[in-house]
């Protein structure tokens, strides 16, 4: 009997225990079914959100800024949406900024191109090789070609140019155009700073047909006209001579003074007259030398006696300064113009009272020549203008001079194969230096 109890008492729990197992199950899977259906409805939307970034960054990829990032219901992702957002934002932005300096570089560009095209000059953008990057219209029109073919072109296609000259060395240098040979041109070259594998140069083409009509002109004029000019000046010459010397009859002391000062005058005025129909031989190329062996001690010496009287009339004291006597093969005329010409120079330019240094010395492969002053000086500005045609610097002194007289004496040194080169301190001193070619078979000797 009580086993029976105890049998229905377990089966009662059993049953009871039994139920509440399914009912459990039941809700576990109601639970895992309502869990999925939740979790694929999240899924969705973060694929739908995913796709939707995606489409907007391709968009934007390929440069479509229009496109923004819809905002879903999904955690976590609203910050993610207004960074995106706000950075298409920003690169629109710069999108329209760099459109309008696009514009505004593309103007500015088409401004420099009609300004460079508008230039007399043309003007070539090569390597080291001469090969041609860019050029100009007008070098275009020059060599007869299309602007655009010329790149990748050797520039020796076109001009004619020693062909060993490196491209830097070109400064002002006489080309001829094959093409339009009835034009005269000239060249220069300017180095370009470019972060390039290979150099770059601004090559500068001008033409100077007119400019060298125009000094043909001038040249012939200038030698027409002093030639003429010296035909009375020496028949001037002359009579003053025959009247000093008494053929037309004497003449009084007072007589004598006016007729040796115009005599003065008139060499003087021949002086100068020699020196510009010089300069224009010299820059014709029909200077002629006549060297010859010449001992600088007693040249130097001859030239003292020359122009002592000169001197005292300022007092100024020449000096010579020499370690050893020196040869030089030169022409003794034109060498002597030179020394004389910047002796004079000292003796105008310098103080009164002060030596006039006259030295003679050497250096690898030339002797050297110098003439120093103890005067005003030159400036710094000057310095680079002294050499040149037709400058001078007498009017600053309120003297006379032609400006030929340094211009010649460089003219003649190169003609020597030297050089007349100068150093100066303003209120302190001027020294000219002459450069000859040393001779070594004289000069072999000591004396």
């Amino acid at each position: 009997m009580l086993l029976n109890i105890l049998d229905s008492i377990c089966e009662e729990y059993i049953n009871i225990f039994m139920f509440g197992l399914n009912i459990f199950i039941l809700l576990l899977l109601v639970s895992l079914l309502i869990f999925v259906r939740d979790s694929k409805k999240r899924w969705n939307k973060m694929n739908d959100y995913l796709g939707d970034v995606t489409k907007t960054v391709n968009s934007v990829r390929y440069g479509d800024l229009t496109k923004k990032i819809n905002e879903l219901d999904i955690p976590d992702s609203k910050d993610l949406t207004e960074s995106l957002n706000r950075m298409i934002e920003t690169l629109k932005d710069r999108e329209i900024m760099i459109n309008e300096f696009q514009k505004d570089l593309l103007k500015q560009n088409r401004i420099l191109e009609q300004v460079l095209n508008s230039l007399s000059d043309g003007l070539m953008i090569v390597d080291e090789n001469y090969i041609i990057q860019r050029a100009t219209k007008r070098v275009a029109k020059w060599f007869d070609s299309e602007g655009k073919s010329l790149p990748g072109h050797s520039l020796h296609d076109y001009v004619e140019i020693p062909r060993k000259k490196p491209v830097h060395l070109l400064n002002n240098d006489d080309v001829s155009v094959p093409t339009k040979r009835d034009l005269n041109f000239c060249i220069s070259s300017v180095e370009l700073n470019i972060d390039d594998d290979r150099e770059k140069f601004l090559v500068i083409l001008k033409d100077v047909t007119a400019q060298k009509e125009l000094e043909t002109l001038k040249d012939d004029f200038v030698a027409t006209l002093t030639h003429d000019l010296k035909v009375p000046i020496i028949a001037e010459t002359n009579m003053l001579e025959l009247l000093l010397d008494g053929s037309f009859g004497d003449v009084g002391d007072k007589q004598k003074v006016a007729l040796k000062n115009m005599q003065t005058s008139n060499k003087e005025l021949l002086d100068l007259v020699q020196v510009v129909l010089d300069t224009y031989k010299i820059r014709d190329g029909r200077i002629t030398l006549y060297k010859e062996n010449i001992m600088l001690e007693s040249f130097i010496e001859e030239i003292f006696s020359e122009m002592k009287p000169i001197a005292n009339k300022t007092k100024n004291e020449l000096v010579f300064i020499r370690e050893r006597n020196i040869w030089v093969y030169a022409d003794r005329f034109q060498l002597k113009r030179v020394i004389k010409n910047l002796i004079q120079n000292a003796i105008s330019y310098g103080k009164p009272k002060t030596p006039i240094e006259v030295t003679i010395g050497e250096i690898p492969e030339f002797v050297t020549i110098k003439i120093k002053d103890y005067g005003a000086g030159i400036s710094r500005e000057e310095l680079d203008k002294i050499f040149n045609r037709y400058y001078s610097a007498a009017k600053k002194f309120r003297k006379i001079g032609t400006g030929l007289g340094l211009y010649l004496a460089l003219q003649i040194s190169k003609a020597h194969n030297g050089d007349l080169t100068v150093d100066s301190k303003e209120g302190e001193y001027t020294e000219f230096c002459i450069k000859i070619p040393v001779n070594y078979e004289r000069n072999s000797i000591l004396y």
